[in-house]
């Protein structure tokens, strides 16, 4: 078992989770992702590590209780414990593998949109820690769904901030704030990573190709099982299938095929529904009779 030690609510439905698995801490790199079941029967769930710490032997975890299992995950407190907590998983972010002396002479743009800025925060926090200057974007729809904010200034060169309303820092999109650092004020990258909800990194990589920017995303939003056995995650990069989990989760952004991979993230929409109908229905007092009644 897998103790809590620590839950903290960012925003409305985001909840940051710090759970005590010392070998997953001493192993983790920036961009891996672990497996979460909150108990025996329970859905397999990913999450890309949001910060790990292998003094303290604790991962923290970012979860939005959107679904079913993830409802499940954050209704649990401080002091509970989630039955598996698997990882870390996944290939780490390309840049941990770069020679220093190469990696701290480029300049890198991180977009972090929702609840994507939890896993973009360790790499910034990694780079940081070596010497290495980042930019990063953080866009939500408005402030109140900000999170990682003042986190993400402790490391990042500059911080920006995008709120589809204006009621903080540039109104507009996380692709009108890239067009008005690079085209008015005069900013030039290397490479730019994009973590966040699957249309926005479609729409991030159409503005940096525009510019020639190499731009990374990751695809983590895909997984199901986690080890590349059930295929679900299967996405075309550059033409070929690649497997979210074990190839990835990062890929180069300009050669992944987005419109497939948006029709693949709604192909459980339906079975979702249908568990959060009898999720609702147990918590009613009722009995589900789904393939029991001749």
């Amino acid at each position: 078992m897998f103790e809590i030690l620590e839950k903290q609510n960012l925003a409305e439905g985001i909840w940051l989770m710090k759970i005590h698995a010392p070998r997953v801490a001493r192993s983790a790199q920036p961009g891996q992702f672990v497996i979460v079941r909150t108990d025996e029967t329970g859905e397999r769930i990913p999450l890309t590590i949001s910060d790990y710490d292998p003094e303290q032997g604790s991962v923290t975890i970012v979860t939005q209780a959107l679904g079913v299992s993830t409802r499940k995950i954050c209704a649990l407190e401080a002091g509970d414990s989630l039955a598996d907590f698997a990882g870390p998983l996944g290939r780490p972010s390309d840049f941990v593998a770069e020679p220093l002396d190469e990696l701290r002479g480029k300049r890198i743009l991180f977009v972090a949109g929702g609840v994507g800025t939890a896993p973009v925060y360790p790499q910034v926090k990694w780079l940081h820690e070596h010497g290495v200057e980042a930019d990063v974007i953080i866009g939500a729809k408005n402030k109140d769904m900000l999170i990682y904010t003042d986190a993400m200034r402790a490391v990042a060169s500059e911080l920006y901030i995008a709120t589809d309303d204006g009621s903080e820092g540039f109104r507009g999109l996380v692709t009108d704030l890239i067009k008005e650092l690079i085209d008015k004020q005069g900013k030039r990258y290397d490479v730019c990573v994009a973590i966040g909800p699957m249309i926005m990194m479609k729409f991030v990589a159409l503005t940096t190709k525009a510019y020639g920017l190499k731009t990374v995303v990751s695809l983590n939003a895909l997984m199901v099982d986690g080890t590349g056995m059930c295929g679900a995650c299967r996405v075309t990069v550059g033409g070929k299938t690649r497997f979210t989990c074990v190839d990835g989760p990062e890929f180069d952004a300009h050669e992944v095929d987005f419109d497939e991979a948006m029709r693949r993230q709604g192909m459980y929409r339906t079975q979702e529904q249908r568990a959060a109908a009898i999720e609702a229905e147990r918590a009613a007092g009722h009995k589900c009779r789904i393939g029991l009644d001749k």
